[in-house]
Formats: C-alpha cells, sequence, structure tokens
C-alpha cells in the first residue's frame, strides 16, 4: 500500500499539484477544501451548541419547577427530542416542516441542521441540568426564598452557578458529542468534513488519506474542547461536591 499525501496539495478543478498547497486565481486545492469544510462543521456545532445550551437549561429548569404544568412541558420536550434518531430529526427539518410551514422553505438548510442538533442536544442536558439542580441540598432554595428571593431570582442566583458547576464534565461530553453528531450534517448536503471526505474520495480515489485527513480534524476539535473544559472545570469546581476538593 502506497501513501499519497499530495492529494491534499492537488487543484480540485484539473488534479494538478500546487507546491505552495493553497491556489491563487480561483484554483482550490483539497486542503484548502477541507479547511472550509472544518470551518462549516465547527460553524454548525457552535451554533447548535448554543442553541442545546440556552434549550437545555430552561428545559432543565422546569423539570425542577414547583409547578406541574412546567415540569410536563419539560419533560414533554426532553422526550420528544431524545427519543427520535437525529438522523430522523434532520430529515423532518429538511423534507417535512418546511411542508407543514412554508416559511422553513426560506430558511437556509445550514440552519435547519442546527436546530435540529441543537434540540436533540437540548434534551440531553435538560437532563444534566435537572440531575445538577435536584443534587444540591434542598436547604439552597428555601435559603433564597427565605433572603426575600423570587423563585426566578433564585434559580439565577443560587441554584444555577452552583449546579453549572457541578454538571460541566457531562457538558464537556455535550460539547465533544455535538462536533461529531455535526457529521450527520452530510445528509442534507452540508459542505462539512463528512461531506468533503465522501466527495473528496471519490474524486481523488485516496480514500484513506482523505479520512485519516478528516478524522485528525475531528479529534482536534473535540480534544481541544475537552482541554478547555478541564481548564473551566478546575477553576470552578465546588468543593465539597462530586469531584471537588
Amino acid at each position: 500500500m502506497s501513501w499519497d499525501w499530495q492529494v491534499f496539495c492537488k487543484n480540485t478543478l484539473d488534479g494538478e499539484v500546487i507546491g505552495s498547497c493553497f491556489g491563487s486565481n480561483g484554483d482550490i486545492t483539497y486542503l484548502q477544501w477541507m479547511i472550509s469544510a472544518w470551518g462549516w462543521t465547527l460553524s454548525v456545532a457552535l451554533l447548535a451548541l448554543v442553541l442545546a445550551l440556552a434549550m437545555g437549561s430552561l428545559m432543565g429548569i422546569l423539570r425542577t419547577a414547583p409547578s406541574r404544568g412546567l415540569v410536563f412541558l419539560g419533560n414533554a420536550w426532553t422526550e420528544l427530542f431524545r427519543n427520535i434518531p437525529l438522523l430522523v430529526q434532520i430529515f423532518l427539518w429538511y423534507h417535512v416542516l418546511p411542508s407543514i410551514f412554508p416559511v422553513l422553505r426560506e430558511v437556509p438548510s445550514f440552519l435547519l441542521v442546527v436546530f435540529a442538533l441543537g434540540f436533540f442536544t437540548s434534551a440531553r442536558i435538560a437532563e444534566q441540568v435537572k440531575a445538577g439542580i435536584q443534587s444540591l441540598p434542598k436547604g439552597q432554595r428555601y435559603a433564597g426564598l427565605a433572603m426575600g428571593f423570587t423563585l426566578p431570582q433564585t434559580y439565577r442566583y443560587v441554584l444555577l452557578p452552583m449546579a453549572f458547576r457541578i454538571v460541566i464534565p457531562p457538558l464537556t461530553s455535550e460539547s465533544m458529542n455535538i462536533i461529531k453528531n455535526s457529521s450527520v450534517a452530510f445528509a442534507v448536503s452540508i459542505a462539512e468534513l463528512t461531506m468533503f471526505s465522501i466527495q473528496a474520495s471519490e474524486e481523488t480515489s485516496r480514500s484513506i488519506e482523505i479520512y485519516l485527513g478528516a478524522t485528525a480534524l475531528y479529534f482536534i476539535s473535540a480534544f481541544a474542547v475537552n482541554r478547555v473544559a478541564l481548564v473551566i472545570e478546575n477553576r470552578v469546581r465546588v468543593p465539597g461536591m462530586v469531584g471537588g476538593k
């Protein structure tokens, strides 16, 4: 078996090797294409993570609220989005919902994938936020109310700061998973790393090099998230709680 790493320096149009591996005047190498695809992967993952954190936190809060109606709403959201496979959810957003809600036909497919991935991950984050809040002593909530805080203020200033510090490790896993799960965006033709790998390997017949390159970028992305989250976890861990000192 021979290796041909020069495949990344080849022009995507005529297959000629470009010495610098970066084309000009409209020429694009496979390396440039891969970097662009990596950017799309990170963009989908980052926006979906922001959406997932927002909706997951909200639903996790609702699931610990004293109102049965709010608890039902939070539970319904969580069960709906975590029990439908992610790829099916993407197809629903891309093929089904635009037929029901015509306004979605004007939404770029990139954002539809962000919605699908963000809502899917939000159900998992909701479970973690709920667990973080419930792991706190009940006296924390009562103390906040006794100090004159309203219930929303008690969540904002007392419960959530502690809960989020406790659930940083599982949130780290979700952040890494959302990068890996973004690979399903190829199913609706988003030009991310997996789509690049499929198309580039077909064009160049160098599947090993192409897929190894994409794998390396997925690994770098997830590993970077893990290292950053580990630093944050060490700085904000709660003394006396699980993992604290």
